[in-house]
């Protein structure tokens, strides 16, 4: 059952601050009296920084759990005051996966599965896709809700993307039917690619296995 997403509107944008916790703690206050819309499930935004990477830091080490919600209106406060994609400086990621599940591959939830990825050239496109992808996983707006861990934006210097995340990659028509849909939501005409992540483990430029 999709939850109505657009039931509470939301408030005015400010300029975010480069702490993103502190913009969280400080922008994320919600009034008792707004009465809260409950979503199906928990989702947690991350937070990874990759442009000033330490000597000798492991893959991951800059990945930070930002905040977990479950309310519309937190939703609302969370997106317009930290989590844009053209906030970001390039090689950082946005993530927005379900509660308890961590965007790695060795992740349980995600060690076995894949990742359906676009490409962006332009930052305003990038955060229309984002903000589409989000609405329709806190929505519940995909028939295979249950296989699917999250979303990654990635701003990169010479083209931005995002990655849908999902939990069984040898299920092909399960992938097949999220790949279509979510090529319908972000309304896109390109091809979209379906890799696996034993794959991409192996082999930094992986074939894709599926493709819409």
């Amino acid at each position: 059952m999709a939850t109505e997403i657009a039931a509470a509107a939301p408030p005015p944008a400010v300029d975010t601050e480069e702490d993103i916790s502190a913009a969280v703690a400080a922008d994320t206050k919600i009034q008792a009296s707004s009465g809260p819309h409950k979503l199906e499930r928990k989702w947690t935004f991350w937070f990874d920084n990759q442009s000033k990477p330490k000597q000798g830091a492991a893959w991951g080490s800059s990945l930070r759990k930002a905040y977990t919600f479950d309310t519309v209106q937190e939703f609302w406060c969370l997106y317009d005051q930290v989590f844009k994609p053209s906030k970001l400086t390039p090689n950082a990621d946005f993530h927005l996966f379900r509660a308890g599940v961590e965007p790695k591959w060795e992740d349980p939830e995600c060690a076995s599965g894949g990742k359906w990825t676009v490409i962006s050239s332009r930052k305003a496109n990038l955060d229309t896709m984002w903000l589409e992808t989000l609405m329709a996983l806190i929505g519940e707006q995909f028939d295979e809700a249950d296989e699917i861990c999250g979303v990654v934006a990635s701003v990169r210097q010479r083209q931005d993307k995002l990655a849908l995340w999902t939990r069984n990659a040898a299920n092909e028509a399960a992938q097949m039917s999220i790949g279509r849909k979510w090529k319908e939501i972000i309304d896109v005409t390109d091809k979209m690619t379906y890799s696996f992540h034993d794959d991409s483990k192996r082999e930094r430029s992986a074939k894709p296995r599926y493709n819409v």
